[in-house]
């Protein structure tokens, strides 16, 4: 069987690191294609070296862009590429512009396509994430949920023969890495002190970033919550303040570059909360057992919000309420093996072998259409 993994961007590299791994030992081939869309090495290069993701047979350098150029210039370079491969399945993850344009190159080359991360909805169709979620999933072949809230979801938009229920792969990778966190006391470098508590947190969404009237109003209220929060400035953070004459430095909000992958699992280990509006970032501080702020009014992670793990907060100035300090004071953490701290709503996401079922979905799907 030969599969073509088409990626992108930082979260599809953390998917892509589980994936690959399955397929070590195996006769299987497995591709990997970059397309590039993020490349930056902070958010690229250090993925791929720090969890051991075999370097890209090819980087299509595409960029950045418009929504159009971008997912228009992906397909131009997919297109001879695909057709040349003949791949058993390309296999695309999650809900970027790279997703979207490797799926649109395979189904018009009749190439079968399968979905890692599919089922997810926010329905919240200003996103563009909603967008290449929905189109995706209803054009491919294979439909890879990671739960069973993706499955229902799959189901009533009349998915159903085509998703499997595997798991979230993220799981797979967060779960090993902060195992390894935990067994070397690994601790990154941020400007804290030893044992101070402090705050997490990442913007990059263009909901929150774009209007420089909001990014100011959520940079002034993470200043006034009274806790040290160490931002990790995203490129398009910085880009995106940089043009308005915002500066991220003020007292109270301490700025860093993106971390790689161990670094920022610990980094998550080691503070009392986070503050995003990543999807996957609000996933691994679940995993992780530390409560979540998301700066949206939704999220596609609805299993997150059970017991008040995370909270959805829209409005900057709700951040400095008493209510919302209450978050990030809870208890974080319960003993569990090796000391690591439990899921705090069990396993919605699967136990870890996510990658691995993901490889019999296909190897499976594969053989029921050879006979």
């Amino acid at each position: 069987m030969r599969v073509i993994s088409v990626v992108g961007a930082r979260p599809q590299f953390v998917k892509l690191a589980a994936i690959s791994a399955a397929f070590a030992g195996t006769a299987h081939e497995h591709v990997i294609i970059h397309t590039g869309q993020h490349y930056d090495s902070r958010l690229s290069d250090v993925f791929f070296s720090g969890l051991g993701i075999p370097a890209a047979q090819l980087n299509l350098g595409i960029g950045s862009g418009t929504h159009g150029v971008q997912t228009g210039s992906m397909l131009m370079a997919l297109d001879p590429v695909l057709l040349d491969a003949e791949p058993d399945w390309v296999l695309v993850y999650g809900d970027t512009n790279s997703t979207l344009a490797a799926t649109l190159s395979a189904v018009k080359l009749q190439l079968r396509v399968a979905h890692l991360e599919a089922g997810l909805r926010s329905f919240n169709r200003e996103m563009p994430e909603e967008h290449n979620r929905v189109l995706t999933d209803h054009a491919a072949d294979l439909l890879l949920a990671p739960s069973q809230t993706a499955v229902d979801q799959l189901t009533r938009e009349g998915l159903a023969e085509r998703s499997v229920l595997v798991g979230d792969v993220m799981v797979d990778i967060c779960l090993r890495v902060r195992d390894r966190v935990l067994a070397d006391g690994h601790t990154p470098r941020l400007p804290v002190r030893p044992g101070e508590p402090y705050l997490l947190a990442t913007i990059h969404r263009p909901s929150n970033t774009d209007a420089p009237g909001r990014l100011e109003e959520l940079l002034a209220a993470l200043a006034r919550v009274g806790t040290p929060v160490v931002l990790l400035a995203h490129p398009r953070l910085v880009a995106k303040a940089a043009e308005a004459g915002i500066e991220l430095d003020r007292d109270g909000v301490r700025v860093v570059p993106p971390l790689p992958y161990t670094d920022l699992v610990a980094a998550v280990l080691g503070s009392i909360g986070v503050v995003t509006d990543s999807g996957g970032l609000q996933k691994e501080a679940f995993l992780l057992a530390r409560p979540c702020t998301t700066l949206r009014a939704e999220t596609e992670w609805v299993e997150t919000l059970d017991d008040g793990w995370n909270v959805l907060v829209d409005n900057p100035g709700d951040l400095t309420t008493r209510e919302w300090r209450a978050t990030v004071t809870r208890t974080v953490s319960r003993p569990g093996p090796a000391g690591a701290p439990d899921s705090p709503a069990g396993s919605p996401y699967g136990m870890g072998d996510a990658a691995a079922r993901s490889l019999r979905a296909l190897e499976d799907r594969l053989r029921s259409e050879d006979h």
